[in-house]
């Protein structure tokens, strides 16, 4: 593999990952609230929840659901709902900082099911691996997920951080609330946009 190659498979990597989305959403979001170590950690599932789903659209997955259609489409709605869960729990955000006691931050888990479950994700995987792989070269699929790992933490660990600074700089429940509502809402409106698509 050259490395004009790898460069290209990079740049692909940052553009998907760093580009707004469901999953950089919910991590501007949890900068905002929650402390930055636990935003990673959800930055940590969603990375590695990628990872496979990349893998596994390299090794047929994407071939496998175009001919189980109905499989497909219950992903799709799947993912629809839980994005517009997600989407409503954050509009309905009262602004106010956590205390120790009160609700967790998204997690591990759910950052990885957030990956499966998002429409992005599956079009990055497929249309990457579809640009710069040869189909039947595992090698090449394993060498692209490498590159996308720390590109993909890194991408969506930048989001946290800048709700962390948020976050300093707006103290005010009622910014917050403005803030959480504007992502909601954006979050919902990538919703209609796969809906009808």
């Amino acid at each position: 593999m050259t490395v004009s190659i790898l460069l290209m498979m990079s740049a692909f990597a940052l553009a998907a990952s760093i580009s707004p989305g469901p999953v950089n959403l919910v991590c501007l979001s949890s900068g905002t609230r929650y402390p930055i170590s636990q935003g990673l950690i959800f930055v940590t599932g969603a990375t590695l929840g990628f990872i496979a789903l990349f893998i596994g659209v390299g090794l047929g997955l994407y071939s496998v659901l175009a001919l189980v259609p109905w499989l497909e489409e219950a992903l799709r709605w799947g993912g629809i709902g839980f994005l517009l869960y997600l989407s409503l729990r954050l509009f309905l955000d009262d602004g106010r900082l956590p205390d120790r006691e009160a609700r967790a931050a998204p997690g591990f888990m759910t950052g990885a099911l957030m990956q499966w479950l998002n429409p992005k994700a599956w079009l990055a995987s497929a249309s990457g691996i579809g640009a710069y792989t040869n189909g039947s070269e595992l090698d090449q699929v394993i060498v692209f997920a490498a590159l996308y790992l720390p590109i993909c933490w890194l991408s969506l660990g930048s989001w946290v951080y800048a709700g962390a600074f948020l976050r300093r700089h707006i103290q005010r429940p009622v910014v917050l609330v403005t803030i959480n509502r504007v992502l909601a809402l954006l979050l919902a409106a990538t919703c209609l946009y796969l809906l009808f698509e």
